[in-house]
């Protein structure tokens, strides 16, 4: 099976400083993958670099087999890429349903004569966006706050509509950036039945989280960045156990 994701010994230099060095990773159909290491590890750096914000200094990055290295941010979202942020990005005056609605922006096929018209295009797309983002509200449980401000949710109910936004978009591929960041353990444990959800429904995940159970209990596979290096890589019960990710962790016993 072909992977949906593929980077390609990157490297990302700043200056003098070296944020990743030659990082492998992949990501095959279906699959929730995970990324732990320690603050300033590298993690956000390496989700930066695959959707974009940063062009990698060295190395490929592959989606589908198609290498999208030098594709802009909207390019890579168009390409199939959804992500969501360690700090909630929302639209926080807009209603909740609103938010979902704007993240459909990368799949519209009307224009802005069809806009200014009100074409019979348009309304059709109107309408199925409405519908669309009916089923993703319901999907993630908001769908009695679909009236309600962004800004007046909760915080676990933001990062769920943050997800539902990131879906509108109909991704190949769903990066969630700590997703599990500030929640209590009633919303984070909603949190992971919801994420399991997506993946019976064909979804692929990769994600960043320092919630270590949430990872060792969604995760299939997991790599584990230090200091822009790659330490270990395998499933939850392997890089746990592996010294490599207990000393960076925990420091060495003396």
């Amino acid at each position: 099976m072909s992977e949906v994701l593929k980077v390609v010994d990157v490297t990302q230099r700043f200056g003098g400083l070296v944020a990743l060095a030659g990082i492998h990773l992949y990501i095959k159909p279906g699959e929730i993958v995970g990324i732990i290491g320690p603050n300033g590890a590298g993690k956000t750096t390496l989700f930066n670099v695959i959707t974009g914000i940063y062009h990698p200094t060295e190395g490929k990055v592959y989606l589908e087999g198609a290498d999208i290295t030098s594709y802009k941010t909207h390019q890579i979202a168009k390409a199939g890429f959804a992500r969501t942020f360690q700090n909630i990005r929302l639209f926080g005056k807009l209603s909740v349903m609103d938010n979902v609605i704007a993240g459909m922006h990368t799949c519209r096929k009307t224009n802005l004569l069809d806009a200014i018209l009100h074409t019979k295009r348009r309304r059709r797309e109107g309408r199925e966006a409405q519908e669309k983002a009916e089923s993703l509200l319901k999907l993630m449980d908001l769908w009695e706050d679909r009236h309600s401000l962004a800004s007046a949710l909760p915080y676990g109910h933001q990062r769920r509509l943050e997800i539902a936004r990131a879906l509108a978009t109909e991704p190949k591929l769903l990066l969630l950036d700590e997703p599990a960041a500030g929640m209590n353990e009633q919303e984070t444990l909603e949190l992971r039945e919801m994420v399991l959800q997506l993946k019976k429904m064909g979804l692929t995940i990769l994600l960043i989280e320092h919630d270590m159970k949430f990872v060792m209990n969604i995760c299939e596979r997991i790599y584990v960045l230090n200091h822009g290096e790659l330490i270990a890589q395998g499933t939850p019960k392997q890089v746990s156990q592996d010294q490599a990710v207990i000393e960076a962790y925990l420091g060495e016993e003396e």
